[in-house]
């Protein structure tokens, strides 16, 4: 027995083509104002500039002091 190859017996339209490819796309990146400072940052992510997350304070912040 002879091993054959799978063969599409149609064509693949461009419209199926792209569905199957949907997920390719480029996705937005979700960014927001934040609350407390004002400034824009990722969602679900710390602020850096204050530390701050959910309105507690994760990370302590760094001071502008030089000792």
């Amino acid at each position: 027995m002879w091993g054959f190859m799978a063969v599409p017996k149609r064509k693949t339209s461009n419209s199926k083509k792209n569905m199957r490819r949907s997920h390719l796309g480029i996705k937005h990146i979700n960014v927001i104002l934040d609350k407390e400072s004002g400034e824009p940052r990722l969602s679900h992510r710390i602020d850096k500039s204050t530390g701050m997350y959910k309105g507690r304070q994760i990370i302590k912040s760094k001071s502008n002091k030089t000792n």
